[in-house]
């Protein structure tokens, strides 16, 4: 008979309330177990975190640093807070910084009414943009047979790059640039539909938050994401 192994369990606090995690566990991990909500954008269930968004930031007691939840590591004795009025204040201006980025009009979007990025918008209260609109005019890539990628709506999440390395294994998409001017790329800046590596999976389209990564034929509001199929796939992988 196999001896399971001694799982060492740290005991801390978020919002006030005692929780225990394991060893390694992160507080956004932690939170969702024991369903205390942190909202977030670029993290994906069955993919790794990279903590790009920054809407999980979270305060530890102690500390000035607002960290992101997905980065940080659960430690014996933290006090955690999520919802801060300050937490509040920087996660509404983020948005709003994501939103004058780039050019999102909702109206006519294919993702109008199924989008992350509309509905954190809602659940934060983001009525208006208060920045001024950066209007970029970005290019749309058409050339793949069956998908777009419409740079004017993507928010560089990087969900598209990490599920096409670790699910898909192709490492077809990549980002390029330095700030607002990063660009998620496929090879080595290649049209989409020029890719030697993609294996036109759809991947990608699927995890993406918005309409930046979408199906041919789909008109405005048609386009639904399908993410429940992400953590059975990294499992089959593991096993």
């Amino acid at each position: 008979m196999k001896r399971q192994a001694n799982v060492r369990i740290k005991t801390l606090k978020i919002d006030g309330i005692d929780v225990g995690a394991r060893e390694g566990e992160t507080i956004l991990e932690l939170a969702r177990e024991n369903g205390i909500h942190i909202p977030t954008l670029c993290h994906l269930d069955g993919v790794s975190d990279w903590g790009g968004c920054r809407l999980c930031l979270i305060e530890i007691k102690g500390s000035n640093r607002l960290v992101p939840a997905c980065m940080a590591q659960a430690e014996e004795g933290m006090e955690v807070f999520t919802k801060t009025p300050r937490l509040v204040t920087y996660r509404k201006m983020i948005l709003d910084l994501l939103l004058s980025e780039r050019n999102h009009v909702c109206a006519v979007c294919v993702s109008n009414g199924h989008c992350d990025l509309q509905s954190m918008a809602q659940e934060l209260g983001n009525t208006h943009v208060g920045l001024p609109y950066l209007n970029p005019s970005l290019p749309v890539d058409a050339t793949h047979p069956y998908f777009i990628m419409d740079h004017n709506r993507c928010i560089l999440c990087q969900r598209c790059v990490r599920v096409c390395r670790e699910i898909e294994g192709a490492q077809t998409k990549g980002a390029m640039g330095r700030g607002i001017e990063v660009r998620i790329i496929h090879d080595l800046n290649e049209p989409w539909g020029q890719s030697l590596t993609c294996t036109s999976c759809g991947k990608c389209v699927q995890v993406c938050p918005t309409g930046a990564l979408l199906q041919r034929g789909k008109a405005v509001g048609e386009m639904v994401k399908r993410r429940d199929f992400l953590p059975y796939l990294q499992m089959m992988r593991e096993d």
